[in-house]
Parts: structure tokens; C-alpha cells; sequence
């Protein structure tokens, strides 16, 4: 099941995004650490209602941030569309331990379907350009890489951008 995140969430997905980073880390992607995600980003998403949970039996095991804000990061992009309606993706994790069946399909599947229900131009995202995996998963959805960013707390090596439209 999929739901809007409360404040009540944080702590799980603090949990649950430790444990990405450390499992990512163990395979030698730096994408996530001790900065990022934070509690604060969190709290912003859910005041925002932005923050969506993944719940499998009854326990959350992973979320999607689906933001209409634009990053300042995001301004040197050449993005495919004209700057209109555009969904940011952010903070997609589904907990390692069960990893492998589908969670992230899902809540990728639920944000397309939401933006398109919402009348979005256009969904917009980045991924560690070393974190093979998710580039794979996020082309083979069709969204197409456009363009680098860094940010500096997170890794010297860029983020890669997509956009796909809808």
C-alpha cells in the first residue's frame, strides 16, 4: 500500500535510507551519507505532502518524494521540456532487505500515474552517476539522461539528470 507520509514516518525512513546508503557504500556507491537524507529534508516533504510511503505488511519498507519544486541545482540543465508543469522525483528508497521484488517498480509506477492524473508536462529526476543500477532502471522506464549536477556534501562525482515526458 501506498500512502502519504506523516511525521510519525520519519524515524522508519531515517532507518530505512541508513540502510540504503550503507548497502550502496558496500558495493562502493557513495550516493547517500550522514548529510543526506536528512531528517529535515523529510520533515519538509511531509509538511510539504509530498513524502509517500510504501507499507508492506504494515511495516513502511520504502518512499518517493513527488515535488513540484524545483531544485536551484536543476537550473543548468537543458532540459527536453519548456519550463511549465514538471514533477521532481527525490528520496526513492525501498529498504535493502527487500530489495529485488518490485517495491521501487511500484512507487515509480504510482508517480508516473500521479503526475499524469495531476496534468504534468513532464517528470524530472537525478541518480549518482556511479549507481549503474539505478540509471538502468530509470532508462529502461524511459526517461531520458540530459545533463550533470554535484552536490558537494554528497559525493565530487556528478548526478546525472533525466526527464520523461508524459
Amino acid at each position: 500500500m501506498i500512502r502519504k507520509a506523516q511525521l510519525a514516518d520519519l524515524d522508519r525512513l531515517l532507518e530505512i535510507t541508513g540502510a540504503c546508503a550503507n548497502h550502496m557504500q558496500e558495493q562502493g556507491i557513495f550516493q547517500w551519507n550522514e548529510f543526506y537524507p536528512s531528517f529535515e529534508a523529510f520533515k519538509t516533504d511531509v509538511n510539504r505532502q509530498e513524502l509517500y510511503v510504501y507499507e508492506l505488511e504494515g511495516t513502511v519498507q520504502g518512499c518517493v518524494v513527488l515535488s513540484s519544486f524545483k531544485d536551484a541545482e536543476y537550473e543548468t540543465v537543458e532540459w527536453l521540456t519548456p519550463e511549465s508543469k514538471h514533477l521532481y522525483i527525490h528520496r526513492l528508497a525501498v529498504h535493502p532487505k527487500v530489495q529485488g521484488h518490485g517495491l521501487a517498480r511500484e512507487l515509480m509506477t504510482f508517480a508516473e500515474q500521479w503526475a499524469i492524473d495531476n496534468n504534468y508536462d513532464s517528470i524530472r529526476l537525478d541518480t549518482f552517476s556511479k549507481n549503474l543500477r539505478n540509471q538502468n532502471f530509470y532508462e529502461l522506464r524511459g526517461y531520458k539522461r540530459l545533463g550533470e549536477i554535484y552536490f558537494p556534501k554528497q559525493s565530487e562525482f556528478p548526478f546525472y539528470c533525466y526527464e520523461r515526458l508524459l
